[in-house]
């Protein structure tokens, strides 16, 4: 089955295939860093690293890029009010954002660049928006001048009226046009800033990204990715400023954009204040039990956020890792079966590639045959593999960081209480059950025996 993806673009599902099919590229948006991401912010890097990595086993290569934005006005309040210049700032969330994404098992990009690492790149790309007469410099500013670009909406598919009725456009004297929006900006002596033609200062948001993309994965690049809050009005001035800088040339072939987290019947965001921050969610909950409950809804549908969808996850990854305990003395290596792989060439179909991930956890604990166990478990395995779960030994998903000394503590009371079942002294078997229960410690009887959990706190 072909790779067919949702191309925002065209608005229908496509077959794709990469320009070089030895070696796709991928440009994903990555945070602003001057605070802790909320777990909205994670969702695309969680699925669109699915797609990394299946494009991976497609084509046997890829170059996925996902940038950091390291110059922003938050970053410059940030490091004002602390009195420290912004890489103290930046430094410490780029840290804290790659260690938050790696705890959800979200593999590192190919390349990850820094907007101020690409001062000269940005600069040499407004010069040439400049001299082709689609930016104008203005009172220490350069805008892109939108009615240059017949094709500006061509994503967003609204007229530039309507967009700008939507969005928060800053209405100044030196621009054209109210559309317009900044590639360069003025910078005051206390601000970051750089040399450029048209004076010390700093580049606009939109333009990093273009010229970023252009720097790693060439002028035309094959999927570019992220929420769909940036289509409008990031990506679409991403597209503006790239293609009339490249003399017309197609910006990203696919478009594709992952929906929004709902917490509590919002939009996650931290401008109203509803949000979880992943930082704080993975101290307090099974970093793996999160990353399923990313994958749980297709990512262009939202995504209703919660503690009972956590909790959930939790319960689905605890029969799936008891599952694998079960099969612990057999001998196998990881197979994607072709239904998870199917599933997931279908515009990233992760809901049903997670149904297959039950269906065969399933059949395993049904099994009898030993070459099925052996069959099944190496699925099993690679189902897993597929979506960046079920890669812990089943005796640490189940510990949840617990000292072995802990667990042969509860092992023992757990044998303990068998024992006195079996000599009819329910009263103390019932005990220890509770003492077992306090201590957040669940019981199940399987055909292999009793064994013991630890509930979620």
């Amino acid at each position: 089955m072909s790779l067919r993806l949702y191309n925002s673009l065209t608005r229908k599902v496509e077959a794709f295939e990469p320009l070089d099919s030895a070696s796709p590229t991928m440009y994903v948006c990555g945070p602003t860093v001057y605070n802790y991401v909320h777990i909205g912010n994670a969702r695309g890097p969680v699925v669109f690293g699915v797609l990394a990595a299946l494009l991976r086993r497609r084509h046997g290569a890829l170059k996925y890029a996902r940038n950091i934005t390291d110059v922003d006005d938050k970053i410059n309040a940030a490091a004002g009010e602390q009195g420290v210049p912004i890489s103290a700032i930046t430094d410490r969330f780029a840290a804290a954002y790659r260690e938050d994404m790696a705890a959800l098992g979200v593999t590192a990009p190919d390349i990850e660049p820094e907007a101020t690492a690409h001062i000269p790149q940005i600069v040499a790309m407004i010069e040439r928006l400049v001299e082709a007469g689609h930016a104008y410099a203005a009172e220490g500013h350069v805008l892109f001048s939108v009615a240059s670009f017949d094709r500006y909406g061509q994503l967003s598919r609204r007229d530039p009226e309507e967009m700008l009725a939507g969005a928060r456009v800053e209405v100044a004297p030196y621009k054209r046009d109210p559309g317009d929006f900044v590639l360069w900006k003025p910078s005051t002596p206390e601000l970051p800033g750089w040399d450029s033609p048209w004076g010390r200062g700093r580049p606009g948001w939109h333009i990093e990204c273009s010229a970023m993309a252009a720097a790693h994965l060439g002028e035309t690049i094959d999927i570019h990715a992220g929420g769909i809050d940036l289509q409008f009005p990031h990506h679409e001035n991403e597209i503006a400023q790239s293609q009339c800088a490249h003399g017309g040339k197609v910006f990203a072939r696919f478009w594709l954009h992952n929906g929004m987290l709902n917490f509590g019947g919002a939009k996650m965001s931290k401008s109203i204040g509803n949000i979880e921050r992943v930082h704080d969610l993975v101290r307090r909950h099974p970093p793996e039990a999160l990353r399923y409950a990313l994958l749980s809804a297709h990512y262009r549908q939202p995504l209703d956020w919660s503690d009972a969808l956590i909790e959930q996850s939790v319960r689905t990854l605890d029969r799936l890792y008891g599952t694998l305990r079960d099969l612990a003395g057999i001998e196998t290596a990881p197979a994607i079966p072709l239904a998870v792989d199917d599933a997931l060439e279908d515009d990233l179909n992760t809901p049903q590639a997670l149904a297959e991930l039950a269906r065969i956890a399933g059949e395993a604990r049904r099994a009898d045959d030993a070459a099925e166990k052996v069959r099944l478990k190496g699925e099993l395995l690679g189902a897993g593999l597929a979506l960046g779960l079920l890669q812990q030994a089943p005796a640490d998903w189940f510990n949840r960081g617990a000292s072995g000394e802990d667990d042969a503590r509860i092992q023992a009371l757990v044998d303990e209480r068998g024992a006195a079942k079996h000599a009819r002294d329910f009263a103390r078997a019932d005990a220890i059950r509770e003492q077992l229960a306090a201590e957040g410690i669940l019981l199940e009887d399987t055909p292999q025996g009793v064994r013991w959990v630890r509930k979620h706190a």
